[in-house]
């Protein structure tokens, strides 16, 4: 792992970026079962899908091109729109030039897309995205011409506790989804995002957990790590303040719906915390920060 590259790994892609770790992931995922020792070729593009931190790994194996992508945040929409591209980028690089204008049919890698979950936010076990669900109008005629662009984007859903047959068949894929879950318990028990990350890795070595993978390269995830999720974390809180830019406005125009909802929700989650239900539990059914919660909780306790 490369300190000093223009755009840096993410643990998801230290730990996944081998031929060996791939075939793994990719057997558990759709249910093949290719000998570890299957040719691949790695075909990962930067800038493409994410500014400056590489959450994505794309190679080619048997004949199909997958595109697997790690994904923290709240799933957009426009993953579909993304991805097509980034798979034109790389049809692009695989495809010999001006091949494409010859008369006889070329024949290229079938794509496939997988997103993996592992943000805090509530998600289904699977969900696919198409690229159609964009489209501003539809003909119905057209359609049943065959004639309509589609892409589609399996999600899946890898935190701890979701989709254990999948996430069962590959031994590096499980420990991650629980080394995630341990820092993501340590954060909301009010560690700082970096002793949060730090303590992880130590109790993960400990419960042998990834332990030969956190051994070697201990304080790279714990930067690597932190780096991303205080990437999201400032995101988050600009989404944040945009909103309570909104309601102050609001206020200021006279509009008090917002004072009302935000006094009805403070009264749920309190209520909600009476009863100790779990603060993570609370944030995804109210879409609230989990930061406001722990707020109201100090108040409650005093």
């Amino acid at each position: 792992m490369s300190a000093n590259r223009e755009y840096k790994d993410s643990v998801f892609t230290a730990l996944f970026g081998n031929e060996r770790e791939l075939i793994s992931l990719y057997n558990a995922l759709t249910g093949n079962d290719y000998p570890e020792d299957t040719p691949i070729e790695l075909a990962t593009l930067e800038k493409v899908v994410y500014n400056d931190r590489l959450n994505d790994i794309a190679f080619v194996l048997d004949d199909k091109i997958v595109v697997l992508i790690e994904h923290q945040s709240s799933i957009s929409e426009n993953m579909p729109l993304r991805i097509l591209l980034y798979i034109a980028h790389i049809y692009d690089k695989l495809i010999e030039d001006k091949a494409i204008y010859r008369r006889k049919l070329l024949k290229i890698p079938k794509p496939d897309f997988i997103i993996l979950y592992n943000g805090s936010d509530s998600f289904p076990d699977e969900k696919i995205l198409r690229l159609s669900d964009a489209y501003m109008s539809a003909d119905e005629q057209h359609e049943s011409l065959g004639g309509v662009l589609e892409l589609e984007v399996r999600v899946v859903n890898i935190n701890e506790g979701r989709n254990a047959e999948i996430v069962s068949k590959c031994e590096t894929l499980n420990g991650y989804a629980r080394f995630v879950s341990k820092v993501r318990a340590n954060s909301v028990s009010g560690m700082d995002l970096t002793n949060a990350v730090t303590k992880a890795v130590k109790d993960c070595i400990g419960e042998g957990v990834l332990s030969d993978f956190l051994k070697l390269h201990s304080s790279e995830v714990i930067n690597m790590l932190t780096a991303e999720w205080n990437a999201e974390l400032a995101n988050s809180v600009a989404r944040e303040e945009g909103i309570e830019q909104g309601i102050e406005q609001g206020i200021e125009q006279g509009i008090e719906e917002g004072i009302e909802q935000g006094i009805d929700i403070s009264a749920i989650i309190i209520s909600a915390l009476k009863k100790n239900e779990p603060i993570e539990q609370i944030a995804k059914e109210h879409n609230v920060s989990i930061a406001k919660i722990m707020q109201l909780q100090t108040v409650l306790a005093q």
